[in-house]
């Protein structure tokens, strides 16, 4: 036998000599042969015990160095627009080497996100350590997982937090990426499918789940919601300065006030109501609503611009928010503070005395708010209780704002827009994160004043770019499908109300039901129904029209701090009026559908976090009170099971239909209604329950019930066994075949 080559010989071997790492390979350079090969076996074993070398599949490579042939994904490009990528397989202790792509004639235009196969070459410079030439572009979006990490002796698995999932994911111990067990992990999955548990990969450690504050956090990872700013992006925002008056009204004389929950992070709109004087319009009102002119700030195609769109919008946690904006905008030189001056874009109002908009005009113009007041401290104000912020305010601005707001509401009555009363919830957390109570916000008259205002400045913004031609996104709502009207009336006819059939929809037959239901036990199974019956409202450059708001126009211009879309209208409209050069571009013309489509998806995706970290953060205040009993209402019917409202917290828990009798039950889709075979019982959306707390999992979100009263009595029971999923089937009644399909594995396998 010949001798061994020392650790160190057989390390040197590895890193000069890249793609030979097989033990194979380097049994063959040492000329080792026979028992020598366990001899080698054992080093290879040490070394990689002493992270000396890296073992990936059969192959060996230097510890901290990258296979000439390896997997990698692409960063976005810097600011001189090179692209550099990032190893998928980077098991260092240090932080990856940089990555630099060279494209050569014919390759494809590779993304952000994109994963390639590539050959590396190994380069001695200070700004990147490899070189990279594509082999072949490889799927861009691979599956991914968030979930909590489970350690075993080969590595682990990952037990998904989504309520959805029914697998588990394994990891391998070259692939676990130094997490612990217990701890919250991101993962993507990796090698070809098959059958089994999916493979994983993980990718980020996210600490532990049951941590303060990491319910949003894992929404935020969950849903893909960026939640970082890029360097460029925050820097670009550094160098902003304020807006000087040039070229801008001078609004600084009128006494514009924000009025915002008082635990408002941005402060975006002001508002002001006088009585109008003009003769010709006898008990009518003036109303500014000024705006935020966040366009100054962000101009299009800049870093911010491009940051933005790709957000859509904020997204509000109860802990935190996640901007569209760097703060240093969003916090400061975009928002209207109190007593500082402010770039705004604003439209004066005329409405008459029965509230109707009778004409508006538009300026660019420099605010300063009188006060930042919330709803809360206004409403009191004007029950009788001001405070020595609000008392001086109340004969010049609170009073005429509120006065203003009475005449809107005969249009309103007239308009008739969708009036649903479905109670808004509040979860307040202590300074460490934990839930202290869940409450229903309440819905003041100054709530109403400010969202009535903000929908007359918007349909303003919409007829003021009609007119001038002016391309834009309108705020489109849908009237509902014949279907999902058919089923609201089935739900409305069996609560004992009627839905007129054969005449078209308006709002006002909707809140003629409403009506009908207001005050009796029915009230929110018809509110939930209705709702479920809408469509979902988006963004387009073609006006479809506002169903929900009975408005044939609409435009959403008064959040550019934390909406996109308010930011195009904003630009159209100082290009419409020749404002300056930071109007819509050509760029933002062409890119306009694409535009809708991108901050319609982004927008459902922020809504979808924002519902799971609520039920996250009502499991979690649930979570000690498993065994209590609720009452609640039924608010879904699925085939797998009923979901019930908590009276007490708003909270949503699934009986599951195993646990609903002993008898077998026909789910009828239409109707939303489960009947029992046996009995004949009906269970369905909007019935009085009384149930016990089974489960509650906060880093899921999932609430499992134990029905006890359906409407004041016990559920009645059919004569089969209790259901549990499907009954197992006797012992030796499929042996034969059994027996058979084994036999055809077994000689498949061989």
């Amino acid at each position: 036998m010949n001798q061994l080559p020392t650790k160190d010989q057989i390390r040197q071997w590895i890193a000069e000599n890249p793609g030979q790492g097989a033990k194979r390979d380097i049994a063959k350079a040492f000329n080792i042969k026979g028992a020598g090969r366990i001899e080698l076996k054992r080093i290879l074993r040490e070394l990689e015990d002493e992270g000396g070398v890296v073992k990936t599949r059969r192959t060996f490579r230097e510890a901290g160095s990258l296979p000439p042939v390896t997997l990698l994904a692409v960063l976005p490009p810097d600011e001189a627009g090179d692209l550099f990528l990032k190893p998928l397989e980077w098991t260092g202790e240090d932080e990856p080497p940089r990555i630099l792509f060279i494209a050569k004639k014919g390759d494809p235009a590779l993304g952000a996100g994109d994963r390639i196969l590539a050959r590396l070459a190994k380069v001695d410079l200070d700004d990147y350590a490899y070189e990279a030439r594509l082999i072949r572009q490889l799927g861009s979006n691979p599956a991914r997982v968030l979930g909590v990490f489970r350690a075993e002796a080969e590595g682990g698995r990952i037990v998904p937090i989504d309520k959805g999932a029914d697998k588990e994911w394994r990891v391998g111990r070259e692939d676990t990426g130094g997490a612990k067990d217990g701890e919250l992990v991101e993962a993507e999955h990796t090698g070809p499918k098959r059958l089994g548990l999916p493979r994983a990969r993980i990718t980020a450690r996210l600490g532990d789940p049951m941590g303060p504050r990491a319910v949003s956090l894992i929404a935020i990872h969950q849903h893909g919601i960026p939640d970082q700013f890029p360097d460029a992006v925050v820097a670009e925002a550094d160098r902003a300065l304020p807006a000087p008056l040039d070229g801008r009204e001078d609004l600084r004389d009128l006494p514009l006030v924000t009025i915002d929950p008082s635990d408002a992070r941005d402060h975006d709109d002001a508002v002001f109501a006088e009585a109008d004087t003009d003769a010709a319009n006898p008990g009518g009102h003036i109303v500014w609503v000024a705006i935020a002119d966040v366009a100054y700030y962000v101009r299009p195609g800049s870093k911010l611009d491009r940051e933005a769109r790709k957000r859509g919008n904020s997204t509000y946690f109860p802990d935190r928010v996640v901007p569209m904006l760097p703060d240093t905008l969003s916090g400061d030189l975009c928002s209207l503070h109190e007593g500082v001056d402010r770039p705004c874009i604003a439209v004066r109002m005329k409405l008459d005395a029965g509230g109707a908009k009778i004409g508006h005009r538009f300026v660019r113009g420099l605010m300063r708010s009188a006060a930042s007041l919330h709803y809360g401290e206004v409403q009191a104000a004007v029950d009788g209780r001001p405070t020595e912020r609000t008392a001086p305010l109340m004969e010049r601005v609170i009073a005429p704002l509120y006065a203003a707001y009475e005449a809107t509401k005969t249009a309103r009555a007239v308009r008739q827009p969708l009036e649903l009363d479905l109670p808004e919830r509040k979860i307040v957390l202590s300074d460490e994160g934990k839930v202290l109570s869940v409450d229903f916000r309440d819905r003041l008259d100054a709530h109403k004043l400010i969202e009535e205002f903000m929908i007359l400045a918007n349909v303003a913004a919409a007829e003021e770019l009609t007119r001038l031609k002016k391309p834009l996104l309108f705020r489109v709502h849908e009237e509902p499908s014949v279907d999902k009207m058919d089923a609201l009336r089935e739900v409305a006819e069996a609560s004992g109300f009627t839905l007129a059939k054969g005449q078209v929809l308006k709002t006002a037959h909707l809140n003629r039901l409403l009506s009908q239901a207001q005050g009796t036990e029915f009230d929110e199974l018809l509110n939930i129904s209705t709702l479920r019956s809408m469509t979902q409202a988006y963004y387009h450059p073609q006006n479809f029209g506002h169903f929900g708001l009975a408005l044939r126009s609409y435009a959403h211009f008064t959040s550019p701090i934390r909406r996109y879309s308010d930011l195009i209208v904003h630009r159209a409209l100082i290009a419409g009026h020749a404002w300056g050069d930071d109007g819509l571009s050509a760029g933002d013309i062409e890119a306009l559908e694409e535009t809708a489509k991108q901050i319609s998806d982004a927008e459902r995706r922020s809504m979808a976090a924002e519902r799971d970290t609520t039920d996250r953060y009502l499991a979690a205040y649930l979570s000690d009170r498993v065994g209590a009993e609720f009452a609640g209402r039924i608010s879904g019917v699925q085939r797998f099971g009923v979901f019930v409202k908590l009276d007490e917290t708003g909270a949503d828990g699934l009986i599951p239909i195993r646990e609903l009798g002993r008898e077998f039950f026909h789910y009828d889709q239409d109707a939303q209604i489960l009947t029992g075979a046996d009995t004949g019982q009906t269970i369905g959306i909007g019935q009085r329950v009384t149930v016990r707390l089974a489960e509650a999992t906060p880093v899921t979100g999932g609430l499992v019930l134990e029905l006890l009263t359906l409407e004041g009595s016990a559920l009645a029971q059919g004569h089969g066994q209790k259901r549990r999923g499907y009954a197992p089937r006797k012992p030796g009644k499929f042996a034969p075949r059994d027996a058979k399909i084994k036999r055809k594995v077994e000689r498949k396998r061989r």
